[in-house]
């Protein structure tokens, strides 16, 4: 299992990764290896805003469907389109090319409580 140690975790497998001025949001490692081939990612609408917390996508694989989960409050600046092509991006580089959405933070301060890489490691680790 990858971790990304600039990036910052939920306990349901979701990063957010400072960027400048924005967070990239995506899926770790440990999730899509669990998930297995990714056939579909739903993306989120330019320019709506999330709380933390809230659903913002799908991503589908040939196991099953798992809602995505806003990992900090904004709202989303870019989404990967290059998803919609090869959805398969988020296996072969979830951290990288596989992103899934850019979010301007409402809340900044909400990325500090998120799960640093040590602590994500040992709880995805429970899985």
């Amino acid at each position: 299992m990858k971790i990304d140690s600039a990036a910052r975790y939920q306990a349901s497998h979701e990063f957010a990764r400072k960027d400048g001025t924005v967070f990239v949001i995506g899926i770790s490692d440990h999730a899509q290896e669990a998930l297995g081939d990714i056939v579909f990612v739903e993306l989120p609408e330019v320019g709506k805003t999330f709380a933390k917390g809230q659903s913002f996508g799908v991503v589908e694989s040939v196991k099953a469907a798992s809602d995505l989960y806003m990992p900090i409050s904004g709202t989303v600046t870019a989404v990967n389109d290059a998803l919609g092509g090869d959805p398969a991006l988020v296996n072969r580089d979830c951290y990288g090319l596989g992103w899934i959405a850019k979010v301007e933070a409402t809340k900044a301060g909400e990325f500090e409580g998120l799960l640093d890489a040590a602590a994500y490691e040992k709880e995805a680790g429970k899985d």
